[in-house]
């Protein structure tokens, strides 16, 4: 029996389907282990769109909660805040709830309120995030950051949607 590959798009890379198993070594903090799949096509995306940041959480209808599945660059003091957010809280939370991308050009001197105070401390400025979606199904969310003030264009996010799709299968909400 051959063992089903998934490959997204944009970058023609292979992964294997169970991209949630944990890593064999023990995790650095209190946060559950981060799958090196997931941190691989996190850090594949999150250089496809010349950023440094970036999360991917799957959505747990359990507790109305994004469970992180990989992060880069995110400092360890808010390791803790990112590993489960609220739907409808901060730029991921808010871009599951909308069921649309939640772009801030620089989040340094946002005020819109979207963003959590502790986000700042990612020193990051123009950020991204989109829903993951299968079908009308929400998954999760997928998000990237950049350390200048930027602007995503309609087709990088709709790029990053894409992508989002395309792995929403692999992280189907916990039922």
């Amino acid at each position: 029996m051959t063992n089903p590959v998934f490959t997204y798009r944009s970058t023609k890379q292979s992964f294997s389907p169970d991209m949630s198993a944990p890593e064999a070594n023990p995790p650095t903090s209190n946060c559950p282990p981060q799958s090196d799949e997931w941190k691989s096509f996190l850090h594949d995306v999150i250089e496809q769109f010349d950023c440094t940041t970036g999360t991917l959480h799957r959505f747990d209808p359990g507790d109305n909660h994004l469970k992180l599945l990989a992060s880069q660059r995110i400092p360890e003091v808010l390791m803790p805040v990112v590993q489960s957010i609220p739907i409808g809280k901060g730029i991921a939370g808010a871009a599951a709830q909308r069921r649309e991308p939640v772009e801030i050009c620089n989040l340094q001197t946002d005020t819109s309120g979207v963003a959590k105070p502790g986000a700042k401390q990612t020193q990051v400025q123009g950020s991204l995030a989109v829903p993951v979606m299968d079908g009308d199904r929400l998954c999760g969310t997928l998000g990237i950051g950049k350390l200048t003030p930027y602007d995503f264009s309609d087709d990088e996010k709709k790029r990053l949607l894409e992508i989002g799709a395309e792995i929403a299968p692999r992280i189907l909400p916990l039922v």
